[in-house]
């Protein structure tokens, strides 16, 4: 991984790489191999994140069918 500083800006460059890595997925890398996780558990963690994705995904088509209602919007309050 390479990151050019630009103008001695070493924040600006600090700041290019930790996007670069988390783009690539590094830091959640890290994260789970702080621990060794069993294969089943892996497995287990897996099927979790696999029925959330579907269940947001499911949200999301219904809210487009107008089936459900859309997110909250905020409104600016003065």
């Amino acid at each position: 991984m390479k990151v050019d500083v630009r103008d001695n800006n070493v924040d600006q460059a600090l700041r290019a790489l930790k996007k670069k890595l988390q783009r690539e997925g590094v830091f959640r890398e890290m994260k789970a191999r702080r621990a060794y996780e069993k294969p089943s558990e892996r497995r287990a963690r897996e099927k979790q994140q696999a029925i959330r994705r579907s269940r947001k995904l499911a949200r999301k088509q219904a809210q487009r069918e107008g089936l459900l209602p859309g997110p909250k919007r905020r409104t600016a309050s003065r």
